[in-house]
C-alpha cells in the first residue's frame, strides 16, 4: 500500500480531509481509536466504527475490522476503510506514503514524527514543521485558516468555540469529572435551556441554551474530566447536522494542495469512482 494516504483521526475535520482526498482519486484509509469519543458523530467517519458504515456528502466510510478487509475495501474503490488502533501498529504494517495527523489535540503535543512517512502533515497546534510533521496546516479561524506552514508552528489553540446566534461557550457541555457518560439523547434531539441532557457518574449535565443536539458523545463511554460531551446548535436546523463546515472544507483543500505539491508521484485518480 505504498501509494496510500493514512488519515489519523475520524472527527469532522479529519473526515472532510479524507473525503476531499478520496474524491480527488487518492487511496485513503482512516485510523481511529478503538472506541471513538467523537462529539459531532453525524458529520464524522469515526461513526463507522460503531455503525458499520456512514455516508457523508455521497462518500461512504466503512469499518474494517482487519487490515485484510481494509485492503478489499480499498481495491473496491467504493468506500474509505476505517481501521482502529486495536489492530496494533497499523502504520508499520501498511507503510503509507503520506500521513495526515488530523486528531486535532489542540493543547497537546503530537506524537507524530517526520520519520513516520515520507510526508507527514499535521493539522493545527501541537506540531512543529520539521519535527512532528513536514508541513503544518493552520486550523484557527481567521485570515490564516488553511495556510500551509513549512517552518514553525500553527497559531495556539484559542479555546473559543464558534459563536452561533450569539452563543459560543454556553453551547457546549464538558465532563465535570472522569467517569461514564450516560444519555438518552441522540444527534438531532431538541433540548431546552435547563434540561438535563446527560450525566457523568451521577453528576448531571444541564443545557444552557435552546436548540438541537449537534454533537453528543456516544452513551456509555468512559470520558476524562474536561472532555467535551455535548454541542447544542441554537439554530435548530436538522439539515445542518450532517454537513462539513466551511472551516473543514478550507482545511481539506489545503491538505489536498500540499499533497499535490509535495508528492506528485502519487497516482491521483487511481481510486476515482
Amino acid at each position: 500500500m505504498s501509494d496510500l494516504i493514512l488519515v489519523r483521526g475520524g472527527n469532522d475535520i479529519a473526515s472532510a480531509v479524507a473525503h476531499r482526498l478520496f474524491t480527488a482519486g487518492y487511496a485513503v484509509m482512516i485510523l481511529e481509536a478503538a472506541q471513538p469519543s467523537t462529539v459531532r458523530r453525524a458529520m464524522a467517519y469515526a461513526s463507522a466504527v460503531y455503525e458499520g458504515k456512514i455516508t457523508l456528502h455521497d462518500v461512504t466510510a466503512e469499518y474494517a475490522p482487519t487490515l485484510d478487509r481494509a485492503r478489499v475495501i480499498l481495491d473496491s474503490r467504493a468506500a474509505i476503510p476505517v481501521v482502529t488502533t486495536a489492530e496494533g501498529p497499523v502504520e508499520s504494517a501498511i507503510r503509507p506514503s503520506v500521513i495526515v495527523d488530523a486528531r486535532y489535540r489542540k493543547k497537546e503535543r503530537s506524537t507524530s514524527r517526520t520519520t513516520d512517512a515520507p510526508l507527514v502533515i499535521g493539522l493545527g497546534p501541537g506540531f512543529s514543521a520539521g519535527s512532528e510533521a513536514h508541513l503544518v496546516i493552520e486550523t484557527n479561524r481567521g485570515p490564516n485558516l488553511g495556510r500551509i506552514i513549512t517552518a514553525g508552528e500553527a497559531e495556539p489553540y484559542t479555546g473559543e468555540p464558534l459563536a452561533i446566534e450569539g452563543h459560543s461557550k454556553e453551547r457546549l457541555l464538558y465532563a465535570p469529572q472522569a467517569g461514564v457518560f450516560r444519555t438518552g439523547l441522540e444527534i438531532g434531539s431538541r433540548v431546552t435551556a435547563g434540561q438535563v441532557v446527560g450525566e457523568v457518574d451521577g453528576t448531571p449535565l444541564v443545557a444552557r441554551v435552546h436548540g438541537i443536539v449537534r454533537g453528543i458523545v456516544r452513551d456509555g463511554l468512559r470520558v476524562p474530566a474536561g472532555a467535551k460531551l455535548v454541542d447544542i446548535d441554537p439554530r435548530g436546523d436538522p439539515a445542518l447536522l450532517a454537513r462539513f463546515s466551511e472551516k473543514a472544507w478550507v482545511i481539506a483543500d489545503a491538505v489536498l494542495s500540499a499533497i499535490r505539491t509535495r508528492t506528485p508521484h502519487l497516482i491521483e485518480g487511481r481510486h476515482a469512482g
